[in-house]
């Protein structure tokens, strides 16, 4: 019995010893690990500060893609910039025939819950005066891998019907890219009066004024020039004789050869179009419109046609791509135009349309306009009391931005291939 007690006591003791081993060697083990064990009795001292973290670089993003020009629109307003809201206030637009307007709503939009779009932006119905603003579409841009923005622009005091004078903007706009790497190109909007004589003048204007800067976007033609690149908008609205006056190098005013040579590209919208950009003196032609099917120069299917015209007259073809097209928001009878975006698969397709053609620069339609829903500006769900807004979910609200990047290095590995 008692070498029973003995034998029970001796385990107790090895059984308390490994025990107290186990706990000091976890002790250990914790002490290496975290703070050290605080004292029985005593509170746990604090543990250590974190070391500063340094604000983690982005992922290395690939560099602008100058070959990818974006149509980028500076005329919005907000109370906080202009003391109103320009632009997100936009009227509905009659319909021409007036039985058919009559029934359809009038008035304008009563930002910021109601706004001119069928999409609403992820920063709010901004002012695109605010530095704020700016600096985010640039990153915005620079995240898509677009080199080029291509800025609408009206000559100085003049406007679109529903906004006000922008010229002022345009240093602004051109340091800000000039932050991101960023060029601008400029978009000649229409105006009253517009014709060879005052384009002479607002292209004189333009590289006087703004030329020098570093953030002003030259192409470099085959000839090894560089030289500024200038999109007109509705360009057939001007004869091609008198486009001639200015734009070949006989013209009575030409600018060819002189210290205002461009690349002059021209809009293309019906097939008959072509013969006169060519006659007109033009360098290249562009489509614009982001609904396929709308015009002759917008449909997919005509861009082979198109391609092949310019090829054989050395006319550069500049193919524009869009995520989708919904302007019911502006133009409440125009719903057989819109373009369902399915998603971004509408996207694609327009990319893959524009690359089967080889073109040398894609343009996209729009960075941000808002009231044609063709923008891959940030967008962001929104539900009030009268509206609901699309958005871009499933997906985030830079899905577009994204598209863009991936599309973006697939044209630079697809051009080195037709180069070899």
């Amino acid at each position: 019995m008692r070498r029973r007690r003995r034998r029970g006591g001796l385990a107790l003791l090895l059984a308390a010893l490994f025990v107290f081993g186990t706990v000091m060697a976890l002790r250990t083990l914790r002490a290496a690990d975290g703070p050290p064990a605080a004292a029985p009795g005593l509170a746990a001292p604090p543990p250590p500060a974190p070391a500063p973290r340094r604000a983690s670089p982005p992922p290395p993003a690939r560099g602008p893609a100058y070959d990818l020009h974006a149509f980028y629109y500076a005329w919005y307003g907000s109370p906080r910039f202009e003391g109103r809201y320009v632009h997100w206030d936009h009227a509905t637009v009659p319909h021409w025939d007036p039985k058919v307007s009559a029934s359809y709503p009038k008035g304008r939009h009563r930002p910021p819950d109601d706004i001119g779009s069928s999409f609403y932006p992820a920063l709010g119905p901004y002012s695109s005066r605010d530095p704020a603003v700016l600096d985010e579409h640039m990153g915005q841009l620079r995240a898509a891998a677009i080199g080029v923005l291509v800025l609408s622009w009206y000559p100085p005091g003049l406007a679109d019907d529903n906004g006000e004078p922008s010229d002022s903007l345009v240093p602004f706009i051109l340091d800000a890219a000039h932050r991101y790497a960023i060029k601008v190109a400029f978009h000649i909007q229409p105006y009253k009066g517009r014709d060879d004589h005052t384009v002479h003048e607002n292209i004189k204007y333009i590289m006087d004024k703004y030329g020098s800067h570093a953030a002003f976007y030259k192409y470099k033609t085959s000839t090894g020039r560089s030289l500024p690149l200038f999109y007109i908008y509705d360009s057939y609205l001007t004869p091609a004789e008198s486009w001639a006056n200015l734009l070949t190098p006989s013209g009575s005013h030409s600018l060819r050869n002189t210290a205002y040579d461009a690349v002059f590209i021209a809009l293309l919208v019906e097939e008959g179009h072509k013969h006169d950009i060519l006659s007109a003196g033009y360098d290249g032609m562009y489509t614009y419109f982001a609904s396929n099917g709308f015009s002759f120069g917008s449909s997919h299917q005509n861009w082979k046609a198109i391609k092949t015209f310019c090829d054989s007259n050395n006319l550069m073809f500049i193919p524009s791509v869009g995520p989708g097209y919904i302007d019911t928001s502006i133009r409440p009878w125009n719903n057989h135009n819109t373009r369902n975006r399915v998603n971004g698969k509408y996207y694609e397709t327009a990319l893959q349309a524009a690359l089967m053609v080889r073109p040398e620069i894609v343009s996209i339609t729009s960075f941000n306009e808002w009231h044609e829903g063709t923008q891959i500006e940030k967008a962001v769900p929104k539900k009030t009391l009268t509206r609901l807004y699309l958005d871009y979910l499933p997906h985030q609200p830079n899905m577009y931005l994204e598209l863009t990047r991936r599309w973006a290095e697939h044209f630079s590995k697809e051009k080195e291939q037709w180069l070899m």
